[in-house]
């Protein structure tokens, strides 16, 4: 049997993402303005058309799996990357020596201005809803958040962790993690995360936070046509 973070969108859109997860048996995507992340039930032509004729397709697919995606009936591919999986069993000492807040509903707006100033990843309207999601403010300001994305049973992901390019090198993306991770583990959850192969440094900074390299996953952003 494939473990669950082999395929870790179609894990979540039948695990935890499953109250927000829009088609069938053959093909499932989160709801739109909560993410682009989408999965087929398998690879074959049947299930791929199905992926095509999901709603938002004409926008952008985001597909992650370990399988080469060959033949993709009706989709055209946007852009392709290679993206390394880590996990934690333990999160190495150390406590955050800032002040940090809870981050909710009343932040949203400035959540997705700095997401996408930053780019951490597809942050969208209503991504902040997809789990708990803790910040650093200076007098009101947003600098530095991270939180939860994809859910399913046993594990959880660490993602939409970005500090402002005026208040980096302060540790908030290290202390930030730190708190998202540990809380995962407290509910006996494994926390994993996903970081593009080519940033190297982003992956020798979550290795000093205890997570270790799992296996390298393919992203392909694909579209309809």
């Amino acid at each position: 049997m494939d473990h669950p973070l082999d395929r870790p969108a179609r894990s979540a859109l039948t695990g935890g993402w499953a109250h927000l997860a829009l088609g069938d048996e053959r093909a499932l995507r989160i709801e739109p303005e909560h993410g682009p992340f989408a999965a087929p039930a398998d690879f074959t032509d049947a299930n791929l058309t199905a992926l095509r004729d999901l709603p938002g397709a004409e926008g952008e697919l985001w597909l992650v799996e370990t399988t080469p995606l060959l033949t993709l009936p009706g989709l055209r591919i946007l852009r392709e990357a290679d993206i390394t999986q880590m996990a934690a069993d333990a999160i190495a000492p150390g406590e955050p020596d800032f002040e940090t807040v809870e981050l909710g509903e009343g932040d949203a707006a400035e959540m997705l201005a700095l997401a996408a100033l930053t780019k951490p990843g597809p942050f969208l309207a209503k991504t902040h809803r997809l789990g708990r999601f803790v910040g650093v403010k200076r007098e009101g300001r947003l600098l530095a958040m991270a939180g939860e994305r994809m859910r399913m049973a046993g594990f959880a992901e660490v993602s939409g962790v970005c500090t402002h390019p005026d208040h980096r090198g302060k540790g908030y993306a290290a202390g930030l993690m730190r708190i998202v991770a540990r809380r995962m583990l407290a509910q006996d959850e494994t926390p994993f995360l996903h970081a593009y192969a080519a940033n190297e440094g982003a992956v020798r900074l979550y290795e000093t936070l205890g997570f270790r390299i799992r296996r390298t996953v393919r992203l392909t952003v694909v579209t309809r046509g």
